[in-house]
């Protein structure tokens, strides 16, 4: 009988590009048309209903229970002229993925008829089962109740016929059981605290926008291929697999032609993702092969977070009609480049400027230098609670593997800024800091070139990079939400934008003129902030060397990483910002214990059972066979030929012995430190357990079965190998 592997390759082979049918229209005449946009809100509300909205939108005030009626109505309107039968409220619970529980429009009236029906409390709040999803101990098991709530800021939208609608989520107690809730809270806080310093230049800004730019990587897989590896399917990576002759050492994949059957994917997925309003932009091969990106124009924080979780879900839902499945593992194959979400972020204010671009006048430049001391600053101050972020079981594998930044947080300006800070911090001749006339200080700062915007974004090791308008975050995980980045990021500058005022004023109240204080500011955050700075080879010993004599942490594991997640600083930070209580940080710092355990339990036992039950009976029943060819050799040759002839047979059937024999024992001592583990009920003391105790016999095992991969018979081997889950597309 065939094994499955020649079985799926066959089907793989098969597939052929599936034809994508186009609508006749601009893409600008269908972008957005499955948003309850304001294009869409003008044509189905009032002119009350509409101002109402956008005023919460724009100014956070509360929609009263009237109003609430009139769009819930204009809503409906709307989306039954789209074909929706059903209506859910879409929120992001702690799992990272998104959820939803659909409620069809439709209701029974006399006469065995039905009529739409959709009240302004069903778009408000619903009150879903929180019994299932991850509360970190803040929900008791018989207290089931939870309540989703209508985020106005983020467009309702249509999929798969079901009016979907942001909500956030939170306990009957009020505490957030989501990403979404603390994300608005946080952006609150920057946008207060940064408001605040503009008015230190600007008293125009009266609303600042935290931006976010994503670039989603991911790899694509012949589906029948992914269901013939039990890895892929249940834990998203392989487990096993010797590398391919070639892979990427050619260099011959990054920005190459795209292939046919994944260009007919990307078209398709990025008209669907138009017509939902998300602004995808740029498509293109990544370095590994099958491995590709997409990235959309910049939006809101709060928006651009849904619509990358959006995203990720159109991509599996259009990924399964063409017969692909997509990897966002950040590394689903070992050897060969992981795959990150890298999160664009700034700051842009109701005048449309962006606060991090540097400015043509001595008074913007003072500034856009005022706003990035303070994040160099922030991001000194919190680097722990940044590695604890983006921490995860699939991302552990791809940080500081010669392909994306190390789990040390560091921050890389680029030349030209970095001369400029050390001049000011310096007082260097020719830029006389200190002086009794206020417009004659501003004109003796260091002058920023114009180049700067094409000089700062060369350093592709680090993993927070400035890029001449933007902070781009390099380490986040592609299998990860936006949110966590984006919460901790505006929090800590929001934080460190309050104590900057603080100190300011505190100078100011001494009779020290505006900006010789903040200049004086700015000069001390420089030299405190100085650690963070790097401007080298991030994947370099030497790196590791140099952040460990400045007092950064380097921690490359998430268990060791998740304790910033409750410090005292931390819960500082999030409570005084009123962002997140201790409560909700140690029931988030659990949840991810829980997780980290969860994902590395699976693991061991999918590579358990792999070994046991697919590899070693295969690589017995092959040495078998080449027992029987000795036997036949001794049969049919003479003794001393017999002897020279099948000594290479024996090694091999020697070695296949010896593979299988590490195995078996690697794979019980593995299930025996697993029980070990599973009888701990600290979920912090479990997750150690698991990262140090049962995780490192990963690798041991793997070694020889990848050994035995090359020793045995290639149409026995039972899983797709990886030139074919690489190459076949």
């Amino acid at each position: 009988m065939e094994n499955i592997r020649l079985a799926s390759l066959k089907i793989a082979m098969a597939h052929e590009p599936k034809k994508v049918e186009f609508p006749e229209a601009k893409a600008s005449e269908y972008f957005g048309e499955l948003t309850f946009n304001k294009a869409a809100m003008r044509e189905y509300l009032t002119s009350e209903a509409f101002q109402q909205v956008m005023n919460s939108i724009e100014k956070g005030e509360k929609i009263d229970r009237r109003i609430a009626d009139q769009v819930a109505a204009g809503l409906k309107a709307w989306a039954i002229h789209k074909g929706a039968t059903h209506y859910t409220h879409w929120f992001l619970p702690l799992t990272g993925s998104t959820a939803e529980k659909h409620d069809a429009f439709v209701d029974p009236i006399e006469g065995g008829k039905g009529i739409e029906n959709f009240r302004g409390l069903e778009l408000t709040q619903q009150e879903p089962d929180a019994s299932s999803f991850p509360s970190g101990g803040i929900r008791s098991t018989f207290e089931a109740r939870g309540y989703t709530a209508w985020d106005p800021s983020s467009p309702a939208f249509i999929m798969d016929r079901t009016l979907c609608i942001p909500t956030v989520f939170v306990s009957y107690t009020g505490e957030a059981l989501d990403y979404k809730t603390p994300l608005l809270k946080a952006l609150h806080a920057v946008d207060q605290a940064a408001v605040a310093v503009c008015g230190l230049f600007d008293k125009e800004i009266t609303k600042v926008y935290s931006t976010l730019g994503w670039e989603q990587e991911y790899f694509l897989v012949d589906t029948a291929l992914y269901m013939a590896r039990p890895d892929l399917v249940l834990t998203g990576r392989t487990l096993f697999g010797h590398s391919s002759a070639k892979d990427q050492q050619l260099e011959d994949h990054y920005f190459g032609t795209i292939p046919p059957r994944v260009i007919s994917f990307m078209q398709e997925f990025e008209l669907e993702a138009h017509r939902l309003g998300i602004p995808i932009k740029t498509r293109h091969n990544e370095v590994a092969p099958n491995q590709f990106e997409c990235a959309p124009v910049f939006e809101e924080a709060n928006l651009s977070v849904d619509h990358n979780q959006l995203l990720m879900h159109l991509m599996d839902k259009v990924a399964r009609r063409h017969h692909f499945t997509v990897l966002l593992h950040e590394k689903p194959y070992q050897g060969v480049n992981g795959s990150g979400k890298h999160n664009n972020w700034s700051l842009s204010t109701n005048t449309r400027e962006n606060l991090l671009s540097p400015g043509k006048t001595p008074e913007k430049n003072l500034r856009f230098l005022t706003f990035l001391v303070n994040v160099l600053k922030a991001v000194s101050e919190h680097d722990d609670l940044i590695r604890a972020i983006i921490a995860s079981p699939g991302n552990d594998h791809r940080l500081g593997a010669n392909e994306a930044p190390p789990s040390i947080i560091s921050v890389f300006i680029g030349e030209q800024l970095t001369r400029m800070l050390d001049i000011i911090e310096k007082n260097e001749k020719g830029a006389k800091l200190k002086s009794d006339n206020e417009n004659e200080l501003l004109k003796n700062l260091p002058k920023i070139p114009e180049i700067l915007l094409d000089n700062t974004d060369r350093n592709r090791t680090s993993p927070f990079a400035f890029t001449g308008n933007k902070f781009e975050f390099r380490a986040v995980g592609s299998s990860m939400t936006c949110a966590p980045p984006m919460i901790t990021i505006n929090l800590i500058v929001a934080d460190q934008l309050k104590k900057f005022m603080q100190e300011v004023h505190g100078l100011m109240a001494r009779k020290m003129k505006k900006n010789e204080a903040l200049l004086t500011v700015i000069r001390k955050y420089i030299r405190e902030s100085k650690k963070i700075r790097f401007e080298g080879n991030n994947y370099s010993d030497d790196w590791v060397k140099e952040a460990a004599r400045r007092g950064l942490s380097n921690l490359p594991q998430t268990p060791d990483a998740l304790h910033a997640m409750t410090t005292k600083q931390t819960i500082r930070l999030f409570e005084d910002n009123h962002v997140l209580t201790a409560r909700e940080l140690h029931a988030r710092k659990e949840i991810r214990y829980e997780h980290y355990t969860k994902k590395i339990q699976i693991e061991a036992r999918v590579l358990g059972d792999l070994s046991t039950n697919h590899i070693i009976p295969i690589a017995i029943k092959y040495q078998n066979a080449l027992i029987e060819n000795v036997k036949g050799l001794k049969q049919v040759l003479e003794l001393k030929a017999y002897g020279k002839l099948s000594q290479n047979q024996m090694e091999t059937i020697t070695e296949i012995s010896e593979h299988v024999d590490k195995i078996k024992t690697f794979v019980h001592e593995m299930v025996e430190a697993r029980k070990v583990a599973n009888k701990l009920t600290d979920v912090e003391e479990k997750a150690f357990a698991y990262c140090y105790q049962v995780k490192p016999y990963f690798e041991k095992i793997r070694y020889h079965v990848d050994k035995l991969e090359l020793l045995v018979d290639d149409e026995l081997w039972p899983l797709p190998k990886y030139r074919e889950l690489l190459f076949i597309r």
